[in-house]
């Protein structure tokens, strides 16, 4: 079962905004970190306090690089200025289903209409190169699924994703993007993109302007994954990116759907091995809404602690920290482990093991990877 947040406040005052706004933009402070850092400190601003020390424990040697406030307004004011809605965790408007993902983004940037962002959500991805029949496929699953009140997500990439938002479009679909939500990829989408903006919704985690990189496109995956309920994979190769967002998807407890293809055919390789791996098989809509009957029967709240409750938790003594920074760099490396393989390992406690991770993290010295898993770069 998805794991959904408690009912989260209306809305954050505009200072609090603000100076999350300002952490996720500081330097090292990616989403995980971000939350982590508001749950040991309870607030963004005595978060933004903390994070230069912190750093400074976990061995960076300069000073780490603060947003200001200045460039904070500046960014808010640009949003403003294009119309765009900004969502912060914690906000009613924030997806219930994302929030509870361990990095789930801080803030969504959206143009559209945010209503839709209500509804239970499926995704449908695939790969770029679609064939005709692979297109049609994920045209009529759309369209299907968007009647049945789902809003259907994908990535307005060329292929499956475009044909899936056109197929939804009339009903209710939104697009997330690996660049900033102003920035139309690729840009023979633009008509895609307007009619997005005037019926549907598009979204990004990105600053205003970003043009999308290749780095930015797994984290934009694991967005769309973690907007659903489940995933529908419609043609793809075993490496591609709706493989990735696949993987995802069984990692933040999401169903995982492939349509089968010909294996004659190379864009059917990754929907095939995902079915050998326990996907559902699906042909028709009634494939996947049937899965997911019982999640889409199930009220969205579940009773659990809000992820910014007030009130901080008890830090560990520096005593603590001091012995336990040591055992815990000897159970890292350059390859990945899992934050509880290294709580076993080393016979330390979460709040310990999890604070010298944040120092290590804001120094520069760590790299997170999907699944909750760590591993140590070479000191900046």
């Amino acid at each position: 079962m998805v794991p959904l947040s408690s009912p989260p406040s209306p809305s954050l005052t505009d200072a609090e905004r603000l100076d999350r706004l300002r952490l996720i933009r500081s330097e090292n402070v990616g989403p995980v970190t971000f939350h982590r850092l508001l749950r040991q400190y309870g607030t963004a601003a005595a978060a933004l306090e903390a994070v230069p020390e912190l750093a400074r424990r976990g061995g960076r040697q300069k000073a780490l690089r603060v947003c200001s406030r200045a460039a904070a307004e500046r960014e808010l004011a640009a949003l403003a200025r294009a119309g765009v809605q900004v969502i912060a965790h914690g906000e009613a408007a924030y997806p219930r289903v994302l929030a509870p993902v361990d990095d789930s983004p801080p803030f969504l940037f959206a143009r559209g209409h945010l209503s839709l962002l209500a509804r239970p959500t499926v995704s449908i991805v695939g790969a770029r190169n679609a064939s005709l029949n692979g297109r049609k496929m994920a045209h009529r699953l759309a369209r299907e699924l968007a009647r049945a009140d789902l809003l259907v997500v994908s990535g307005m990439a060329r292929g499956i994703d475009t044909a899936a938002h056109e197929g939804a479009l009339e009903h209710g679909t939104a697009a997330v993007l690996a660049g900033g939500v102003d920035v139309i990829y690729p840009q023979e989408n633009e008509s895609l993109y307007e009619d997005l903006v005037a019926q549907g919704l598009v979204l990004s985690e990105m600053p205003l302007g970003e043009t999308p990189q290749a780095r930015h496109f797994p984290r934009r995956n694991r967005i769309i994954s973690g907007l659903a309920l489940g995933v529908v994979v419609v043609e793809g190769a075993t490496r591609s990116g709706s493989l990735i967002t696949a993987r995802l998807a069984g990692e933040q407890g999401r169903e995982v759907f492939a349509v089968p293809g010909s294996p004659l055919d190379s864009r059917a390789a990754g929907p095939n091995r995902l079915l050998r791996d326990g996907a559902v098989l699906t042909e028709t809509a009634d494939d996947v809404l049937r899965v997911l009957d019982d999640r889409l029967r199930a009220p969205l709240a579940e009773p659990e602690s809000h992820p910014f409750r007030a009130g901080t938790a008890e830090p560990p003594s520096e005593s603590d920290l001091a012995q336990a920074r040591d055992t815990v760099l000897r159970a890292l490396g350059p390859t990945p482990v899992t934050v509880d393989e290294i709580i076993r390992e080393c016979q330390l406690s979460v709040a310990v093991v999890a604070t010298v991770l944040l120092e290590l993290d804001l120094a520069g010295r760590l790299e997170r990877f999907s699944g909750g898993r760590v591993a140590l770069l070479a000191s900046p």
